[in-house]
């Protein structure tokens, strides 16, 4: 007689694949210190930098990214947004890695200043009230991102099923569309080569993860 798999086994295999995407993070951050830290002596961005504002904002951002996409990772029974779902947490992972070295390599604190306050500067755009005006909290600045709430993670966490598959692409198309402003305007803005190559592949990367999260939520029948 065959054996099922038991939860225990599944629950360490899960277990097993957060903690790989953790240390490809950090693997990530540890490989561009030869070729990123030689050059941060001679030209680091300064704490109100738009490279720092960046790298300290989408660490936050990318952080819930990767509690999202891990929690229908675990659950989903779709196939294809299991495989897109991995997809999201272990570049993000690995881009948030490189982020925190960054201002390690910079000699820079990891938070400082409120939260989108860097992409005020000059006449961007992508600006959130211009310097005059006051800086937003913590929790407006998040909702300005596309963040999901406690609340909206908590009823992720409890939903199962196609409910919970639908529940993720909603959080998550929002989620990246709050993240491409944010890449924009540091490509605007900013001046640091590696950052804003990055910058680049946040945006164009994001921006076909929405085109292929749109497309899974139609063959689901998700409705917004």
């Amino acid at each position: 007689m065959s054996a099922e798999p038991s939860a225990g086994s599944s629950r360490r295999w899960f277990v097993i694949v957060v903690a790989l995407i953790l240390i490809a993070g950090l693997a990530f951050a540890v490989g561009r210190f030869s070729t990123f830290g030689s050059q941060a002596a001679a030209s680091a961005p300064g704490t109100e930098s738009p490279e720092a504002g960046f790298s300290r904002d989408m660490q936050v951002h990318h952080a819930q990214a990767i509690e999202m996409a891990m929690e229908i990772y675990g659950k989903t029974d779709d196939e294809e947004l299991r495989v897109l779902s991995y997809d999201i947490a272990t570049g993000q992972a690995g881009q948030r890695g490189e982020m925190y070295d960054w201002l390690v390599q910079w000699g820079l604190p990891q938070s400082g200043g409120p939260m989108m306050q860097w992409m005020d500067a000059g006449d961007s755009e992508h600006a959130h009230g211009g310097s005059s005006a006051e800086p937003m909290t913590d929790e407006q600045a998040q909702a300005a991102m596309g963040m999901a709430s406690a609340d909206e993670i908590a009823a992720l966490k409890a939903a199962t099923g196609v409910e919970a598959d639908c529940q993720f692409l909603t959080l998550m198309i929002r989620h990246h569309e709050g993240a491409i402003p944010m890449a924009e305007a540091l490509l605007e803005l900013g001046t640091d080569p590696r950052a804003l190559e990055v910058a680049t592949a946040i945006r164009n990367g994001q921006t076909a993860e929405i085109d292929a999260m749109q497309s899974i939520q139609t063959r689901l029948g998700c409705t917004s």
